[in-house]
């Protein structure tokens, strides 16, 4: 059914409406509308979704109050346009601040497992394999790597490295980002084992993650001292990127970081 609505609108994939589609779904569901029934519409979702289950497919409302649509898979990734330098809502604008306060005082692992994991899901990377700080020797540079299937159905692997705090390419600085370019450059030459292809693949593309501000000069200083084609494989989300993307993608606060529960509780899992 959904192949043949809007079927001449732009879509990732052939598995996935494309956006016009979810935005008649959220105009459609607005709980503004809600008639007969309470505000978050469960006879009207029950309806909707007794149609969107033949396609895999299941309308649930996020912490915004606005309908989306994720996939009935183990997967379960929600489908939306991620606009993350968007004008935030005030409510949005509040979950960021909170966020904020989290990332200000959590830990390097809460980062990874509390932030990270989630928000990463949340945008469609797939096996993602926490190595985590208990065996440093099994690192390689690395704190987790994942893989993002293209439309085409190749796959790029990624690794990630991330600091809890600022980066900076001062020597006094907490996080040297000379540190960063031993593991940087450890994770790009070493090999991981994809158990779902069953082979030994490199790591395409390295993030390099903080929970902090990564300054200019430490993003010069890197540069620097990689070549052209080991340059051209970094990328860097600092502390304004994670906050940007985790509330635009509607990603549920990690435990602790709002002080109170919401009113509705949400059914953003994952």
């Amino acid at each position: 059914m959904i192949e043949d609505i809007l079927k001449n609108e732009p879509r990732q994939d052939a598995s996935t409406p494309p956006d016009a589609f979810l935005r008649v779904i959220a105009t459609l569901m607005d709980q503004g509308d809600a008639n007969n029934e309470a505000h978050y519409r469960p006879k009207a979702l029950e309806m909707l979704n007794a149609t969107l289950a033949r396609e895999g497919f299941e309308a649930f409302y996020g912490d915004d109050r606005k309908c989306y649509l994720r996939r009935t898979d183990g997967n379960r990734s929600v489908l939306q346009q991620v606009l993350p330098h968007r004008p935030f809502s005030q409510a949005e604008q509040e979950k960021r601040d909170q966020l904020e306060a989290f990332l200000k005082q959590c830990s390097e692992d809460q980062l990874i497992e509390e932030v990270l994991l989630p928000l990463l899901r949340q945008l469609g990377f797939q096996r993602i394999s926490v190595t985590g700080h208990r065996d440093k020797a099994l690192e390689y540079g690395k704190d987790l790597w994942m893989r993002f299937v293209l439309p085409t159905q190749h796959m790029l692997y990624f690794g990630i490295q991330a600091k809890k705090g600022k980066l900076d390419a001062s020597g006094r600085s907490t996080e040297n980002i000379a540190e960063i370019l031993n593991q940087t450059t450890m994770m790009l030459g070493h090999e991981l084992f994809d158990p779902e292809v069953n082979r030994r693949v490199l790591v395409d593309h390295a993030y390099i993650v903080a929970g902090g501000e990564i300054t200019k000069a430490a993003r010069n200083w890197l540069g620097q001292r990689l070549d052209a084609t080991k340059r051209s494989q970094i990328m860097f989300m600092d502390r304004s990127d994670i906050l940007n993307l985790f509330v635009a993608s509607n990603v549920a606060l990690p435990k602790g970081a709002s002080p109170d529960d919401d009113e509705q509780p949400s059914d953003f899992s994952f």
